[in-house]
């Protein structure tokens, strides 16, 4: 079984301090006669539904590929795909958009997983897992030797990160899923409704679980430098509401439309961003930790990568809501093999 005191030590080998911007992962070649600025990556997605066409979309818009290679076991779905988005080229940066046999995903510089069935209204991630699993590991080897980034969409994400990262052999900080980036985003969302401010001034996060025993920390939580706590008019007992309603947002969605897409699509858009600009960001995303779960805890990500830094300020029960969802991953990912 997994360590879950693990999870609240420094990481172990990976020193925050170190520089990651030493020799990129991916050479990004300059658009145009000397100019650097408008160097660019080369992105695959493999998986061609909702999802992965909202990433392809996002990341156009967002100008971070050069090249953007779409694959799908259903090729005239990806080809179809592909040619859509780009007869839209007049409206995005410059990228030239195909789609491309599975094998050619190996020459990219990012990789990102979207392939497998959607979620049904009122099914957790959890239960996703089998018909998934199965997906993610044949896809993870086909990736063994990547020398690129592998960003892992897929439901349920944090426990199809460590099937991908264990299949495919990759380095824990070479395997990242988006892990609780979207839940993040949702809990800064409402904070932002509920105190009449825009998301952008909201400072708090979601970790553990992308699913329902996600972590809310809200002891940390802060708005424009002030406590929540200490915010005029806030009360503590709003939280356990809050928290829910997160947790519920993708089950109102898809019972809704069928399917959680466009802010998925934003969410990797920028966190492809993030690592073919080498940002640096510190962002709660899913990677194998030291305790050997793959759960989101805040990581510096960058072109080499998402490293894990020091465990963020939480209270008691905060902590041990944490060790209960890495122990719950990791029981669900052992499940795999009974």
């Amino acid at each position: 079984m997994a360590d879950p005191a693990m999870l609240l030590k420094p990481a172990r080998g990976r020193d925050p301090g170190q520089a990651l911007g030493d020799g990129l992962l991916f050479s990004r070649q300059p658009r145009g006669s000397g100019n650097t600025c408008g160097m660019k990556a080369r992105i695959g997605i493999i998986g061609t539904g909702w999802v992965g066409t909202s990433v392809a979309f996002s990341t156009l818009q967002a100008g971070h590929a050069g090249e953007l290679w779409l694959y799908d076991q259903r090729t005239a779905v990806a080809e179809g795909e592909a040619m859509d988005l780009a007869d839209g080229a007049a409206f995005y940066p410059h990228c030239r958009v195909q789609a491309v046999p599975l094998e050619k995903m190996r020459e990219a510089d990012i990789v990102v997983l979207a392939a497998g069935r959607n979620g049904r209204p009122e099914e957790s991630r959890l239960a996703l897992l089998r018909d998934n699993a199965r997906i993610a590991a044949g896809l993870g080897r086909a990736l063994a030797g990547f020398g690129g980034i592998v960003i892992v969409v897929t439901n349920p994400v944090d426990v199809l990160t460590r099937v991908v990262q264990a299949a495919s052999g990759l380095p824990v900080e070479r395997v990242i899923g988006t892990g609780t980036l979207l839940d993040t985003a949702r809990l800064r969302e409402r904070l932002a409704g509920r105190l009449g401010v825009a998301p952008q001034s909201v400072h708090a996060q979601v970790v553990g679980e992308h699913g329902d025993s996600s972590v809310p920390l809200w002891a940390g939580a802060r708005v424009g430098g002030v406590a929540l706590r200490d915010w005029p008019g806030w009360q503590a007992g709003e939280e356990a509401a809050l928290a829910q309603a997160v947790r519920r947002a993708a089950y109102e969605v898809i019972q809704r439309k069928g399917a959680t897409n466009h802010a998925i699509g934003l969410v990797t858009a920028r966190l492809i961003g993030c690592i073919v600009n080498d940002e640096r960001q510190l962002l709660p995303v899913s990677c194998v930790q030291d305790n050997g779960v793959a759960l989101s805890l805040p990581a510096r990500v960058g072109a080499s990568g998402a490293h894990p830094v020091t465990a963020p300020a939480m209270d008691r029960a905060e902590r041990e809501a944490l060790v209960a969802s890495s122990e719950l991953l990791d029981r669900a990912f052992r499940s795999l093999s009974e």
